[in-house]
């Protein structure tokens, strides 16, 4: 007698469930604001200060309105204007090899290269641009950088708005479902703000400041 051919069913391949560990960025793996480093990066304390004063709007619009990504995008825009995104990628790179690893807080690469050699994804979840971060995760060996995106036209330059909203609270939950899928198991979670409790809610090991060493 013949040996039963297999069933379909029982010869496709088995599709692992992605284990994720999930950090936050600023504040969490680093200990002061990326962004915020990359903005006095450009233009320097003095310069900060004129394009604040000389562009106001966004400071005020955030006091009535507390939305941080039009802040972000907004000002970002009025210090570089319609930048093409080839030119803004060209000063993050030159922003990153300045800075290197000296943002990170050593206490926090700890825990985060032990997980090297693990099958757990390390993602960094950000509020920060994702254009910004992006850079700086691929120096620890970050497997995805999920963040803020910036708003670019067709034609590739820089908008005053943002693609989609801002990376911060139940956004961040969103963001890693669009990737890993709604079944991804969320195995630890890091962040350092009420930005992050719908993460740290979320996972099996959720963190909340537990990181504090400065380089």
């Amino acid at each position: 007698m013949p040996p039963k051919t297999p069933s379909p069913l029982t010869t496709q391949p088995r599709i692992a469930t992605p284990v994720v560990a999930a950090f936050d960025f600023d504040g969490t793996l680093t200990w002061k604001d990326s962004f915020n480093a990359f903005l006095m990066f450009l233009r320097g304390p003095m310069g900060l200060g004129k394009a604040i004063l000389a562009k106001p709007g966004p400071f005020v619009r955030y006091l009535s309105d507390r939305d941080r990504g039009a802040l972000k995008s907004q000002f970002l825009y009025n210090l570089l204007g319609d930048i093409h995104q080839t030119e803004l990628e060209i000063l993050i790179q030159a922003y990153v090899s300045v800075t290197g690893r000296s943002l990170f807080r050593p206490d926090a690469l700890r825990t985060w290269d032990s997980l090297a050699d693990s099958d757990v994804k390390r993602v960094i979840v950000t509020a920060s641009p994702e254009l910004v971060v992006g850079p700086l995760g691929a120096l620890i060996g970050a497997d995805r950088v999920i963040g803020t995106k910036l708003g670019f036209t067709a034609d590739g330059r820089l908008r005053p708005d943002l693609e989609g909203i801002n990376c911060r609270g139940e956004e961040k939950m969103c963001r890693l479902r669009a990737v890993f899928g709604d079944g991804f198991d969320l195995d630890q979670a890091y962040g350092d703000t009420a930005g992050d409790h719908a993460m740290i809610a979320a996972a099996r090991h959720g963190h909340y400041r537990v990181f504090k060493q400065k380089p």
